[in-house]
């Protein structure tokens, strides 16, 4: 296996999970907006890695033995990883658009009072 390919998996997971922290980071800050765009880089980011991997599993499914190696293993742990802070962090950034939401709502009744 051609480490080139395995690195590729690990960059584009890597550069998946950074956008996704992006966007938390952005909608802390209430920037929703932006928060969105750093999850389609992110899903972007995803799909490249995806893609890589893809092609890995067709070409052991053509009958040319992929060799699996601790960095291959790594790799696979990394975009795993990805995936699975994507998702929470896609939930955290609805939990504070409701926050920001409830928050405003209590405003205009608090300053109603």
């Amino acid at each position: 296996m051609n480490e080139e390919v395995i690195f590729a998996i690990i960059l584009h997971a890597g550069n998946a999970r950074a956008e996704a922290y992006e966007a938390l980071r952005a909608a802390q800050a209430g920037e929703f907006d932006k928060a969105t765009e750093h999850l389609r880089q992110a899903e972007e980011e995803v799909g490249a890695a995806h893609r890589v991997q893809a092609d890995m599993i067709q070409q052991e499914a053509q009958g040319n033995k992929v060799e699996i190696s601790l960095l291959t293993v790594h790799a696979q742990d990394h975009l795993m990883t990805a995936l699975s802070e994507k998702n929470l962090i896609e939930n955290m950034i609805e939990m504070h658009k409701t926050i920001k939401q409830l928050s405003t709502k209590l405003e205009a009744v608090t300053c109603q009072a």
